[in-house]
């Protein structure tokens, strides 16, 4: 069986473009009888399942869509849109994974996830997501109006990309330290994941095992997926996954 694997799409009314590139890769990945994984930030801010927003609608009507012709759904939540809950999955027909979930895939044991636990170094943020996955946060959070956690979302955006430029490069990437940490507890020989925005293939020996990491890109401009079949692991632009898959 095939796998699509996508992460920070970030989709928004602000990037109007996206969407249908999205619903083309759902609809290729459907024709392809593929499994498709979201691993977080699939859309910009997620303000609760409540929402109402005509573009989110429609990004869920997709996912819906990909669901109800037999696709398995699986979503993991990002930094964006950890508020993803029970009518999302009900809605999209979505299995919600945890932080991290494991799979047979190419051979071994892939460890997936969105990312962001990887970043041990940026105490900042961490701090941050301990804070906002509390669930009396949470629920303090969502009993707020609608309107008034959309306006909450857009200031912490403003001072998310603030904050982003007085940070260090290599704070805001993975901890190679981790990586092989999570890897070896889960006995993965491959991990996948996004957040960083630095899509990429690594490589590691650990003791004469060999490991591989796929980082996803994000979907600003072109996204990237990983699309894994019969013959392996590819990691390609949305570009080329069309045209080529």
């Amino acid at each position: 069986m095939s796998t699509l694997f996508l992460s920070d799409a970030h989709l928004s009314d602000q990037r109007p473009a996206q969407l249908p590139v999205f619903k083309a890769v759902l609809e290729r990945a459907a024709a392809r009888g593929a499994a498709v994984y979201i691993l977080g930030d699939l859309v910009e801010f997620w303000p609760g399942d409540d929402d109402d927003a005509p573009f989110h609608r429609e990004v869920v009507a997709a996912l819906a869509r990909f669901s109800a012709g037999g696709g398995a759904l699986h979503v993991a939540l990002g930094n964006r849109d950890f508020l993803l809950g029970e009518r999302f999955a009900a809605d999209t027909g979505a299995q919600l994974l945890p932080d991290y979930s494991t799979l047979p895939l190419a051979g071994g044991t892939a460890l997936i996830g969105h990312g962001d636990l990887l970043c041990t170094r940026d105490i900042k943020y961490q701090l941050f997501r301990q804070f906002v996955r509390d669930a009396t946060n949470q629920q303090k959070f969502l009993a707020a109006p609608l309107a008034e956690r959309r306006r909450i979302a857009a200031q912490t955006r403003e001072g998310t990309a603030a904050s982003m430029t007085e940070k260090d490069d290599q704070i805001m990437d993975v901890d190679e330290a981790e990586v092989l940490r999570v890897m070896q507890a889960h006995d993965a020989s491959l991990l996948i994941h996004g957040h960083t925005h630095r899509p990429g293939r690594h490589e590691m020996t650990d003791g004469g095992v060999q490991r591989q990491r796929y980082v996803l890109g994000d979907w600003y401009s072109e996204g990237t997926v990983l699309w894994v079949d019969d013959a392996g692991c590819r990691l390609l632009s949305t570009t080329a996954f069309l045209a080529e898959v």
